[in-house]
């Protein structure tokens, strides 16, 4: 039953890029992305190692950056499980929880979690030839 919901989860999802409301899938990944990119030289001017690494290698301060990272993409995460519903509403006529969290997930934490840190990265890197160069 839970292989059946996944796929047809993964199936629906693939579909939604062609249907109704269909622009998300560029604003959304693109709104997270900003927001990562601004995290990240925030995060590099601070002297801060990159988001998912620091998350991943550092229990001590795990809870406080996962808090932080919701706390920034608290809207855009709320934008997309409201999104996500009218569009199951509309296509569906119901709603899929899994769904809803699989596409929310997708198209807003992913990226978010792919920018942040080789922007912090980059940043400080840039930061450090500027600084050098004074």
């Amino acid at each position: 039953m839970i292989a059946e919901m996944i796929a047809r989860g993964w199936d629906n999802f693939l579909a939604r890029p062609e249907g109704t409301l269909n622009l998300r899938f560029i604003v959304q990944p693109l709104v997270a992305s900003l927001i990562a990119v601004r995290a990240g030289i925030a995060d590099a001017a601070n002297g801060r190692p990159a988001y998912l690494w620091a998350a991943f290698n550092n229990a001590g301060h795990r809870h406080d950056l996962l808090v932080s990272g919701l706390k920034q993409l608290w809207l855009p995460i709320l934008n997309g499980t409201v999104l996500d519903v009218i569009y199951q509403i509309i296509t569906h006529r119901w709603v899929y929880p899994l769904e809803l969290v699989f596409t929310v997930a997708l198209l807003v934490l992913v990226p978010y979690l792919l920018v942040r840190g080789p922007v912090n990265r980059v940043a400080r890197r840039f930061g450090r030839k500027r600084a050098g160069a004074d």
